[in-house]
């Protein structure tokens, strides 16, 4: 397992346009430690580390052994670099699925990647508490210590920020805008459910056929998956339940998981699905480059 990352974000949940003006200023070579970063970026002091956090945490600023020092990543030039820029303000839901994919499998904000690769395993339905507790388990099995209570309460809170739809009461409308200004919101990954006779509040994160999720999106997610880098067969088994899976990234059913590969192998040639005595596997005739499969998607769908 790797390290456990908690913490960093300064209890701020990812608002919508904090990537690209994040972007923007590490791409003119300022500072996130700098004196003028709050005029700058016109957000306030915890403001600042926290969208230098998200940036890191979303892959889209990685730290470079050669150079030893922080770059920007390939997806994040693609995205939101003025000479490119497929979609700079986030316009297209499979940009916030890819967004989604990197914070889970980026592993630079621990949660991310324990909840949809393992928690989910042990429970659809949870509480905060029930969080919590999974969360705490898992540091002490690794560290053989217990984990600082706040920072994981704190970590659990802001998860549910990023993924929860909003409940706006009529008394809240002046802080609508706020209230929906979480980045992840729109994938409807998280909802909050009701059981009779129990107060808490309960969560539910679902796994669904994923309509609005394009076959390009998850085949660029299957090329950058290291696990399968030297192979040419994959068994439906492991696109499914694999650690960093399409399956378990993007919460797929079974059936949704065998219809988006049926879509995949029809769009592209090179792809062949087999179901052989019971033997399911995904297998490539040749290997595209990934990177040629996402600018082929934007250039293609560019709104």
């Amino acid at each position: 397992m790797n390290k456990l990352s908690f913490s960093g974000h300064d209890t701020f949940y990812c608002r919508h346009f904090w990537l690209k003006k994040g972007y923007d200023y590490f791409k003119a070579g300022k500072s996130f430690t700098s004196k003028t970063a709050v005029i700058d970026l016109g957000v306030g002091k915890n403001m600042v580390s926290s969208i230098r956090f998200w940036l890191r945490a979303f892959g889209l600023i990685k730290y470079n052994k050669k150079t030893q020092n922080e770059v920007l990543s390939q997806f994040a030039q693609l995205i939101f670099d003025n000479e490119i820029a497929y979609d700079p303000y986030l316009e297209d839901t499979n940009t916030l699925w890819l967004l989604h994919y990197f914070l889970v499998t980026t592993q630079r904000a621990s949660i991310y990647s324990l909840v949809f690769n393992q928690f989910r395993k042990e429970r659809i339905e949870f509480t905060k508490a029930h969080l919590n507790n999974f969360l705490h388990r898992v540091y002490y099995e690794q560290y053989n210590t217990e984990a600082n209570a706040g920072t994981i309460k704190r970590d659990v809170g802001v998860f549910v920020r990023n993924y929860l739809r909003p409940n706006i009461k009529s008394e809240d409308k002046p802080n609508i805008e706020e209230a929906f200004s979480a980045l992840l919101i729109e994938l409807n990954l998280l909802k909050e459910i009701e059981r009779i006779g129990d107060k808490s509040k309960w969560y539910k994160i679902e796994s669904a056929e994923r309509g609005n999720l394009s076959v390009d999106i998850l085949l660029f997610s299957i090329l950058n998956n290291p696990k399968y880098e030297n192979t040419v067969s994959i068994s439906f088994s492991s696109l499914l339940n694999d650690t960093n899976s399409i399956g378990l990234v993007y919460v797929l059913t079974p059936d949704g998981l065998i219809n988006k590969i049926e879509e995949m192998t029809k769009k592209f040639p090179f792809l062949v699905y087999s179901d052989d005595a019971g033997i399911r596997e995904l297998q490539f005739k040749s290997k595209p480059n990934k990177w040629d499969i996402l600018n082929e998607y934007y250039k293609n769908n560019m709104l």
